[in-house]
C-alpha cells in the first residue's frame, strides 16, 4: 500500500489527508501536529477554525509544502468570485490548490455551474491566473460524478467511499483510472457506524476502530487521498497512528472488514 501518490498538477501527496467540518473541532495545535507528522493534503470547510489559523500563519516555504483544498458552494459566476476572494483573504494565501464544486447532486446543478454566467467561468479563469491549481467536484452521486468526470471540465473527483459504501469500485474508479484522474474520498468510517456492532455480527466480533477503516480505503489503488475529519486531538491521534504503522491489510483482515461493511449497510437504513 503506497504511502504517497502523485496528484497531477500538484505533486506528491500523503494519501492520508486531514479535513475540518462545521460539526467537529480541531484546534491550531492539533492541526500543526498532523502536518508535522506528515499530512500535506488538507481540506478546509470554509469556517474559522484550527486549520484556517494554521494556514494563515504559514510562511511561504511552509505554504508551498501544503496542498489546500476547499469547496465552492456558489453556482453562479459572481457568487463564485466573491466566495473564492473571501477564501483567499481568510487563509492569507494567493492560491487554492484544489477547489471543488460542492455537493453537486443533480444534473441541473451542473448545468447551472456550466451556464454562460455560471461558477465555472470564475473557476476556470482563476485557474488560468493561478488562484486555483486544480478544479474538482464533490458529490455523493456516483453516476453523475462519473459522467461529469468525462466532460473534460474537471481535474479530480471527491466522492464517498468506505467498506459499507463500495459502489465507486464499479461506477467511478474505472473512469478515473482510464483518465488518470485523482480521487479524494470521504466518510471512511461511515460516520462511526463501521466501528459499531450490528445484530448480524459473528459471536464475540469486535469491529476495528480508528485508523483501520482508513487503511481499508487506502488499500484501493484508485484512491489518491482518504480524508479524515477527526473531532478533537484524541480522535486525531488515533487516526494518525496509521502514519506510524503504515501497511496494507492482509487478505483475511480485508475480507472481515468488507463483510462488516455489508452488515452495516444492511442495518443502516436508506443510503445508496
Amino acid at each position: 500500500m503506497a504511502r504517497f501518490a502523485q496528484f497531477p498538477g500538484l505533486g506528491q501527496v500523503c494519501r492520508l489527508g486531514l479535513a475540518t467540518r462545521g460539526n467537529t473541532h480541531l484546534d491550531l495545535q492539533s492541526v500543526n501536529e498532523a502536518i508535522h507528522r506528515g499530512i500535506n493534503y488538507v481540506n478546509w470547510c470554509g469556517r474559522d477554525d484550527g486549520l484556517s489559523q494554521a494556514i494563515a500563519s504559514m510562511n511561504k516555504q511552509q505554504r508551498q509544502g501544503l496542498f489546500i483544498a476547499t469547496q465552492l458552494s456558489a453556482r453562479d459566476r459572481i457568487g463564485a468570485e466573491r466566495e473564492l476572494t473571501n477564501y483567499l483573504r481568510q487563509l492569507k494565501t494567493d492560491y487554492i490548490d484544489v477547489l471543488t464544486y460542492y455537493y453537486v447532486e443533480h444534473e441541473d446543478e451542473w448545468e447551472r455551474i456550466m451556464a454562460p454566467d455560471g461558477a465555472a467561468k470564475t473557476v476556470q479563469r482563476a485557474k488560468l491566473d493561478g488562484r486555483v491549481r486544480s478544479i474538482g467536484l464533490t458529490s455523493h452521486q456516483r453516476s453523475l460524478a462519473a459522467t461529469i468526470a468525462q466532460s473534460g471540465q474537471l481535474d479530480m473527483l471527491m466522492i464517498r467511499y468506505n467498506a459499507a459504501h463500495r459502489g465507486a469500485e464499479q461506477d467511478v474508479f474505472p473512469i478515473t483510472k482510464q483518465r488518470g484522474m485523482p480521487v479524494v474520498t470521504f466518510t471512511a468510517q461511515r460516520w462511526g457506524a463501521l466501528m459499531k456492532n450490528t445484530p448480524d455480527d459473528p459471536p464475540n466480533y469486535q469491529p476495528p476502530i480508528g485508523a483501520a477503516w482508513y487503511r481499508f480505503v487506502l488499500c484501493h489503488k484508485q484512491v489518491t487521498v482518504a480524508i479524515m475529519a477527526p473531532n478533537g486531538c484524541d480522535d486525531l491521534e488515533q487516526n494518525l497512528q496509521l502514519l506510524d504503522d503504515w501497511h496494507s491489510l492482509d487478505a483475511d483482515e480485508f475480507q472481515q472488514m468488507r463483510a462488516h461493511g455489508d452488515r452495516v449497510r444492511r442495518h443502516a437504513g436508506h443510503f445508496v
